[in-house]
């Protein structure tokens, strides 16, 4: 596609009539995004949820600014689809495969648009229904179902969060959703597209600022302008830089916010590498669990100004691709400094000062804005940001005609194999993490999760015919564990989710998570963990 960002502007869905919302759980995280899906709903179109858990928002939801539907409640999901985690692109591929089938493909956009096509149908066919069931864990009747349901819309949105991206295989899921959307050309016109769901406002913003595993070319060419000479070496991404300290290999760490012990998988593995690091330095906004079980040999814990604590105008990216300004933020701690005025004065006492790196100048976000002006490509329009207001549209963002950021200008066919083609053992179950209602990332700031009506975050939450089978009832302690760690004793409580499948809460249960990772995204699989569970 030539892009990882949305396709579509929000104006986009107040004409969509199917939205697939995939692994993702907007209801808790994205609550404005309900507005839309609840309108897509009374105007008659569809949403059709893939996840395999059932959560309770996406069912129903009451939207506060919608006198009817505070009062009486709004249909999300017109179908939910219980996947088996992982099983997605298994779903996908015989949601292609019926397409094909049929006959129901766009065959001018694909001829004019596209490439790779035929190579892609010719293994499409190949597949057996029988390994697309057992991939995704659903019937033929059901992928089908859901495939004329998707030949029969006119304007088709496919939106997907974490429980797509978190497998060691979720960049080929993103694929394989962008393969769904070529065939029909649902991508690269108006009112139908792609739109990843970010988690936060400024994930977005941070990989359009370069942190991405590889630069840009127009930035290493921009920061040459500047006279700024980018090291060529390969750096490391975040679970690299673990392996690294694992082998002795890093000797010093500083970590901007974060919670490095808590967000990666495999804690044991993970508080051992960093305790091998000379010195760790975490400039964070409060304590957290990596401050006292991700230790270095010297740590040293900078207070710094949380984002609403900010004394200077901040700027963030949407998921639909607009940067707004926020004001500065309350203030309420009187000695503590923000990021940029601490790392501003370590560089300046460590480097000096010179032409090309005032530091100094650099405690000033204007100056720091007018900097990225000049070297992110479609970020112009933010040098005078800080005093016009004026919020942007990042340029090109938006794929309303049928022609692709790529070096041919059209979009790839890319086929998968369908992973996780075995069948669970007895007593095993694919494990999904998961964060509660009252938790911001790894922070968690309330025991209850009122969404998902616990009151605790030390249980395992299973099928109910999966615990009869274990001859389980509501609240028996149980053990939890694989080849990477354990967890007990814990409590088997019955919930709506697909049979085989478990559900725990992020971050305590990464040390059963193993440090496997998806070869292209370098992201771990938080969400289709093997374990076994017995009676502790």
């Amino acid at each position: 596609m030539g892009t990882g960002t949305a396709t579509i502007e929000l104006e986009d869905l107040d004409h969509c009539d199917l939205f697939f919302l995939i692994g993702a759980n907007p209801s808790s995280n994205h609550p404005r995004l309900l507005t839309k899906l609840k309108n897509i709903r009374r105007r008659g179109g569809k949403v059709i949820v893939i996840n395999p858990v059932v959560e309770k928002g996406l069912v129903e939801f009451r939207v506060p600014s919608d006198p009817m539907s505070l009062l009486f409640g709004s249909k999300i999901a017109s179908d939910y689809v219980q996947v088996r985690p992982g099983g997605d692109l298994a779903l996908f591929s015989g949601l292609a495969k019926t397409i094909l089938d049929k006959g129901q493909i766009d065959s001018d956009f694909i001829e004019s648009a596209t490439e790779g096509f035929d190579n892609f149908k010719e293994s499409i066919q190949e597949l057996s229904w029988g390994d697309i069931e057992l991939g995704s864990g659903l019937s033929r009747q059901e992928i089908e179902s859901v495939g004329q349901q998707y030949i029969g819309a006119q304007n088709v949105v496919f939106g997907w969060c974490m429980g797509i991206t978190h497998h060691a295989h979720g960049t080929a899921s993103v694929q394989s959703i962008v393969n769904l959307a070529l065939l029909r050309g649902m991508v690269g016109k108006k009112h139908a597209g792609l739109l990843p769901i970010r988690g936060h406002s400024n994930v977005q913003g941070m990989g359009s600022m370069a942190v991405t595993p590889a630069l840009k070319t127009a930035v290493f060419d921009r920061l040459a302008t500047e006279g700024v000479s980018v090291p060529t070496m390969t750096g490391h991404d975040t679970m690299a830089c673990i392996k690294a300290a694992e082998k002795n290999e890093m000797d010093f760490a500083f970590c901007l916010g974060g919670n490095l012990y808590g967000s990666n998988p495999d804690s044991t593995a993970t508080a051992a590498a960093l305790s091998k690091i000379e010195t760790i330095i975490y400039a964070s906004t409060a304590l957290n669990t990596g401050h006292a079980w991700g230790t270095g040999k010297e740590t040293i814990i900078l207070p710094v100004l949380a984002r609403d604590e900010e004394k200077q105008s901040t700027t963030q990216e949407s998921m639909f691709s607009f940067v707004r300004l926020s004001d500065g933020g309350i203030n309420r701690h009187q000695n503590l400094r923000s990021e940029v005025e601490v790392i501003s004065e370590i560089a300046s006492r460590v480097l000096g000062n010179d032409e090309l790196f005032n530091w100094g100048e650099l405690e000033d976000h204007n100056s720091i804005r007018k900097i990225i002006s000049r070297i992110i490509p479609g970020y112009e329009s933010m040098e005078n940001m800080g005093d016009t207001k004026e919020e942007f549209h990042i340029p090109g963002r938006i794929l309303h005609a049928p022609t692709f950021p790529t070096e041919s200008g059209k979009a790839k066919f890319i086929y998968h194999p369908i992973p996780n083609l075995e069948p669970l053992k007895e007593g095993e179950f694919q494990l999904i993490s998961v964060r509660s209602e009252g938790q911001f990332n790894t922070v968690v700031y309330e025991d209850d999760d009122i969404y998902r009506g616990q009151d605790r975050r030390d249980v395992v939450l299973m099928n109910k015919d999966d615990m009869v089978r274990m001859g389980f009832i509501k609240d028996d302690r149980v053990t939890v564990k694989n080849r990477t760690g354990t967890i007990h004793p814990i409590l088997a409580r019955p919930f709506n989710i697909k049979q085989g499948t478990v559900l725990m809460y992020y971050p305590e249960v990464n040390s059963l998570v193993s440090q496997e990772v998806d070869p292209l995204s370098r992201t771990p699989g938080f969400k289709s963990t093997l374990v076994r569970i017995s009676a502790s």
